[in-house]
């Protein structure tokens, strides 16, 4: 087998077991620079008082983050990744 398949086989068997839910040294988690606050809020059609309260943040946070004068921190990006692709587990995850 070539080293390109070799590599393939391998990205795609460490794939795999990511997938299963078996750890992997291998895995690096991606936080992004930026996040669109506004476009995720406006597809879960809420106000931003809305998006705040249902989610942890403070409005005031929320709206700075969508006129640009303040940038998520690293863990606060995190979270809105979450609440971007899975908005309801972290409601499950949140719900006292």
């Amino acid at each position: 087998m070539s080293k390109a398949g070799k590599r393939i086989l391998s990205s795609v068997r460490k794939a795999r077991a990511f997938a299963r839910g078996e750890g992997s040294k291998d895995f690096v988690v991606h936080v992004p620079d930026k996040v669109d606050v506004r476009a995720i809020r406006k597809r879960l059609a809420l106000t931003r008082v809305e998006f705040a309260n249902r989610f942890g943040f403070s409005a005031d946070a929320v709206k700075e983050w969508e006129i640009g004068r303040r940038t998520p921190d690293r863990s606060a990006r995190v979270l809105l990744k979450i609440v971007e692709q899975e908005p309801d587990a972290v409601r499950r995850a949140l719900a006292s």
